[in-house]
């Protein structure tokens, strides 16, 4: 039988006995469950693999095999995606964020199975990066592709994106509440009864899944041994300041090798570099490898002097300063093996690093007071726990996300105040200096953000080619008044644009400019260049500028129209009375309950 034809009978069966709310809960209780199957078969392939090749190592000395694993995981990443998917496409949240403001929500397909392979085989091998990302980014195409398969339409599409990204993060970390968060905290899905029912039901399915299947030693869970005293709140409004700075270095870092190595335009000299320095830190510091989680729970469990196993500095593992020396190199290089893994072609993201980051920082700041002596004893893992929500809530410009997170892969929130302290305190510091998170800062700056603010979303959501003029007649440069007046007979304009062969545009007529002389047949000779109104750079736009701009250009100028222009070439015109009824009409679609 033919697919069409099926899925069509299924959508008119459906129209007439299933209410829309209702299918929309049932498609997204659909995806959390295959979010949590895809989310099994990522950590048991990492889990299992990185078992394989490290499962040898001796733990008193340096192992060169550090060098050469990740560079192996990288390669066979990139030969994947070269070859078998043929498409360079990026895998993470930042292309998912623009998706959902540029592309209508509609995802390639491929990366459903694409981004687990990848992520796999990098952090498989000891990339340095998080498998949050390639999960995610799995459960958002799974929900862009069944909205694009069901004719939903584009708010609903974007809330099945939603679902996905939800429930595969629920599945990935075994935190429900945490996922619904994040798909309103950093997808910047709006908050209504109509997207918080299926949320929710997308993020509980994948969790009790993933629960059910995965092995308690794969979940990342930690356990609290130690209460919260009240006495150390100071401690922890300190690690806000400590985390925030951290925080800023991560995002800054991240930008700075990730524009270094793209000025390396021979990829293969890129990856090339990219795996070596990237295997030389692993080498020096095996706790980079991976996604770094071990290394937390090393901390939690107080095995923290294990962190130099294998480490060509193990011998120096007794010695509190050089222990402290060798944090402080952990959180200086977690942020560049990772954007190195990334660069060098292989695939994941930065939440794991930046939250491993942050317990690296939390650990290091309560060790060192420890050892000095100045103050009571401090917990050690609490600190840690803590100081992880401060940098991955920094990171991504999402605090409650981070609050949640941890509270929940504690099981318990007996950590709920420092984590609201520390998380507050870190915000506020890198807010101070970076508006925008490391997703969204080069989105921000292209205009192409969605966000929560209702006008700069529909504005982002609109197309200068989806709201073009292209019915206005011209007329060439070399054209004299008489033939203008042929044209304007024609034409139910009062503007016609001067073009030459090659479609460059020169300058405007004014029907205005030359009603006088139009009724008099002794000027017909007259050249239009006489008439021709040359246009200012602010009464242009190009077809590729957002909206944002072009309605900036339109308060500055107050015109009624702009000259649209795709590399100096004539392409229409756009009209304050056109994406007026396209904002309207915008603002209908993504409102709607």
């Amino acid at each position: 039988m033919d697919n069409k034809t099926l899925i069509g009978r299924f959508l008119i069966w459906r129209a007439k006995h299933i209410n829309d709310r209702y299918f929309v809960i049932i498609i997204s209780t659909l995806i959390g469950f295959l979010a949590g199957i895809a989310a099994y078969l990522l950590k048991s392939s990492v889990f299992y693999i990185e078992k394989l090749l490290t499962s040898s190592f001796e733990f008193d000395e340096q192992n060169y095999w550090f060098v050469i694993y990740p560079a192996i995981g990288i390669v066979l990443t990139v030969l994947f995606i070269r070859y078998v998917v043929k498409d360079e496409t990026r895998h993470g949240i930042p292309r998912i964020l623009y998706v959902i403001s540029k592309l209508g929500g509609k995802m390639k397909q491929h990366k459903i199975f694409s981004s687990l392979l990848g992520g796999s085989l990098t952090a498989g091998f000891g990339g340095s990066i998080g498998l949050e990302a390639p999960i995610i980014s799995a459960g958002s195409s799974l929900g862009s592709a069944l909205g694009q398969l069901l004719k939903l339409d584009y708010k609903t599409t974007i809330l099945l994106i939603g679902c996905g990204a939800a429930g595969a993060m629920a599945s990935i970390f075994t935190t429900p509440i945490a996922a619904v968060i994040f798909s309103l905290e950093v997808l910047m899905l709006d908050l209504t009864i109509s997207s918080i029912i299926p949320l929710l039901m997308a993020s509980a399915t994948g969790a009790i899944t993933t629960k059910l299947l995965l092995a308690e030693k794969i979940l990342i869970h930690f356990e609290i041994s130690e209460p919260f005293v009240v006495s150390d709140v100071p401690f922890y409004l300190l690690l806000g300041i400590l985390t925030g700075v951290v925080s800023l270095y991560f995002n800054r870092a991240t930008h700075f090798v990730s524009d270094k190595m793209r000025l390396i335009n021979n990829i293969y000299i890129r990856g090339l570099i990219g795996v070596s320095i990237l295997g030389i830190l692993i080498f020096l510091f095996p706790p980079l490898y991976g996604e770094g989680y071990d290394a937390i729970r090393m901390i939690i469990s107080g095995d923290s002097i294990n962190l130099l196993d294998s480490s060509f500095f193990y011998m120096f593992r007794d010695n509190i300063w050089f222990f402290a020396g060798f944090l402080f190199f952990l959180i200086l290089f977690k942020v560049i093996a990772t954007t190195l893994t990334i660069e060098s072609g292989g695939i994941g993201g930065i939440f794991a690093p930046s939250a491993v980051t942050g317990g690296f920082a939390g650990f290091m700041f309560a060790r060192i007071l420890n050892d000095l002596g100045f103050t009571k004893t401090l917990s050690e893992s609490n600190f840690t726990l803590v100081g992880m929500a401060g940098v991955l809530g920094a990171v991504l410009h999402a605090p409650l996300t981070a609050i949640f997170l941890i509270a929940e892969m504690t099981n318990g929130y007996e950590l709920i105040v420092p984590l609201m302290l520390t998380s507050t305190i870190s915000f506020i510091t890198i807010k101070t200096f970076d508006p925008h998170s490391i997703f969204t800062k080069k989105l921000a700056e292209r205009g192409e953000l969605l966000t929560h603010h209702k006008d700069q979303a529909v504005l982002t959501l609109l197309n200068v080619k989806d709201v073009i003029d292209t019915d206005i007649l011209t007329i060439r440069p070399d054209a004299t008044l008489g033939e203008l007046t042929k044209v304007i007979a024609k034409s139910k304009r009062n503007l016609f644009p001067v073009v030459d062969k090659g479609n460059i545009f020169m300058g405007l007529v004014l029907l205005d400019d030359v009603r006088d002389d139009m009724f008099n047949r002794d000027k017909y000779g007259i050249p239009i260049k006489r008439y021709l109104h040359p246009m200012v750079e602010n009464e242009k736009v190009s077809v590729n500028d957002t909206m944002e701009s072009v309605m900036e250009k339109f308060k500055r100028t107050g015109n009624y129209n702009l000259v649209v222009l795709n590399k100096g070439k004539y392409a229409g015109f756009v009209s304050r009375a056109n994406v007026f009824n396209a904002y309207r009409q915008t603002l209908i679609d993504v409102s709607h309950e």
